[in-house]
């Protein structure tokens, strides 16, 4: 490959990270031809992208690119595919659903991962990465609680008036 074709494709990569918030280093080497294609549909439906990529090529994008990823570095060995999704939750919900479904399977394996500006290093840290609530829900969770007092304000105040109006209405109607 000539070196400018390579600079072409650095760009691409370190445009790609730029445009999710968080991406895995996944191992897939190993998959044969169907379960690779279940893989890539799985993850068009969950909206993440699946991409292939020279170790290299890669570790030359993300040194482009804004932030310290030299923990990741380390990982960079064997075949690499990279999930990108701005869902920081969904690729390894996806990764465990894969695995669940074939018992036996250990591919696709979780290498890395690299979610709102925190890294992750190693397969065992899947369970952790699928129980990390997006920040869309937070937000909605933090909405919720902040919602409830003044619900139940509300809620008490249309019910005292619904009382009172039915003691009202009873005292007229006895007259």
């Amino acid at each position: 490959m000539r070196k400018e074709d390579k600079a072409i494709i650095i760009d691409k990569i370190a445009d790609t990270l730029k445009q999710y918030s968080c991406f895995y280093l996944v191992e897939t080497a190993g998959l044969n031809a169907e379960k690779t294609s279940d893989l890539r549909r799985a993850c068009n439906a969950a909206d993440i992208k699946l991409l292939v990529v020279k170790n290299t090529l890669l570790h030359k994008a993300l040194e482009k690119i804004e932030g310290d990823y030299s923990e990741l570095y380390p990982c960079l060995e064997g075949a690499t595919s990279v999930m990108f999704s701005n869902v920081g939750n969904a690729p390894a919900k996806l990764i465990k659903d894969v695995l669940k479904k074939d018992k036996d399977a250990t591919l696709p394996r979780l290498k890395a991962a690299y979610v709102e500006e925190t890294v992750y290093v190693g397969a065992d840290q899947l369970d952790t990465l699928a129980s990390i609530k997006s920040k869309n829900e937070l937000i909605a969770d933090v909405i919720a609680l902040l919602q409830s007092p003044a619900k139940n304000v509300v809620s008490a105040l249309t019910s005292g008036g619904t009382k009172l109006h039915g003691i009202l209405e009873t005292l007229s109607n006895k007259e």
